[in-house]
């Protein structure tokens, strides 16, 4: 099997709060770590009650200080909302504190709605300048020239490794233009996925980062004693989603007995095609799931999204999901 990492939005749950959903997070990735997962990534979202990753650089530190030898990064920094000079000083900072473990992933969503948008000061036209903006965010995590008069401090020299995320065609394009690792973000808008895994190996130009194209794909894993279990711990996810559908921003809900009695034949189909990637139950029909997903996307590393209420049936999750991966 190939690497497996994790994908988390420091959920908060009913009945817990802000500060534990952080520590959870933390927990989360300790164990992670013990575990052997490559990676843990937190990714951008804005103006969600039930999501604690808005500052996610502060979420990655609080992580990262909190583990030794997982790699710990942005999945991802949404760079149309931010100037490229200030998260270079971010994530330089974070690659001095954390040497050789940080990594940015960068989407080009605003990862919140417009309104959000106008909170942020910062324009929907700026998503056109994603590319230009990459490259300014890789100039300044280089070596310093001699005649550079703005230097990212700490940020030059880090040369921290830069990820093109997406979910539609546009990202793989880029990220075969600029050789850089490609992660497509499958686990809640999988349509365009072969197509963009295609056009990313095929237009692959190796870069300075790498040599070869590494595509990296998410998927949604809920593992547990049995198939049974684990369908009724995914009824939180299902949950969820359907609430996006809503325009209802709740915490996490508790998992159900009957998710049918929950949402409406509409929001199920549309939940079933954001979580078409998905592996539920147990430990051999999660191995059959990976190993299907694999076979069909030719994937360098899975990114694993376990959204569940239970945060020990979590961690239980993410032990069955290594032991069906080894």
């Amino acid at each position: 099997m190939i690497p497996l990492s994790i994908l988390e939005l420091g959920r908060v749950r009913e009945g817990s709060d802000r500060r534990t959903a952080l520590d959870e997070a933390r927990a989360l990735g300790q164990h992670a770590e013990k575990l052997g997962y490559r990676r843990i990534w937190v990714a951008e979202h804005h103006n969600m009650a039930g999501v604690t990753t808005a500052a996610t650089s502060l979420v990655i530190a609080h992580i990262a200080a909190g583990t030794s030898t997982i790699r710990v990064g942005a999945g991802g920094i949404m760079l149309p909302n931010h100037a490229p000079y200030v998260i270079a000083e971010q994530f330089g900072t974070l690659e001095t504190l954390f040497p050789g473990r940080i990594d940015l992933g960068l989407g080009r969503a605003p990862g919140t709605d417009q309104l959000t948008l106008r909170a942020l000061r910062r324009d929907p036209a700026n998503a056109e300048n994603f590319p230009q903006d990459v490259l300014e965010l890789q100039a300044f995590l280089a070596p310093a020239g001699p005649n550079q008069r703005i230097e990212a401090v700490p940020g030059s020299g880090s040369n921290v490794p830069l990820w093109i995320l997406g979910s539609s065609l546009f990202g793989a394009q880029l990220a075969a233009e600029l050789g850089l690792p490609y992660g497509f973000a499958s686990h809640f808008a999988p349509q365009a996925l072969d197509q963009a895994l295609a056009i990313y190996r095929d237009r692959f130009k190796p870069s300075e980062q790498a040599a070869a194209p590494y595509a990296l794909v998410g998927v949604n894993v809920i593992a547990a004693e049995t198939d049974e279990e684990a369908r009724f711990l995914a009824t939180s996810q299902q949950m969820s989603f359907a609430d996006i559908f809503r325009g209802q921003r709740q915490l996490m809900q508790p998992p159900i007995d009957d998710i049918d009695t929950y949402w409406t034949p509409m929001e199920k189909a549309q939940a079933g095609q954001m979580l078409d990637f998905s592996v539920i139950g147990s430990r051999e029909t999660v191995r059959r799931g990976l190993q299907q997903i694999i076979e069909r996307t030719q994937a360098d590393e899975l990114m694993i999204v376990s959204d569940m209420y239970d945060p020990q049936k979590r961690l239980r999750s993410l032990e069955l999901t290594m032991d069906a991966a080894t």
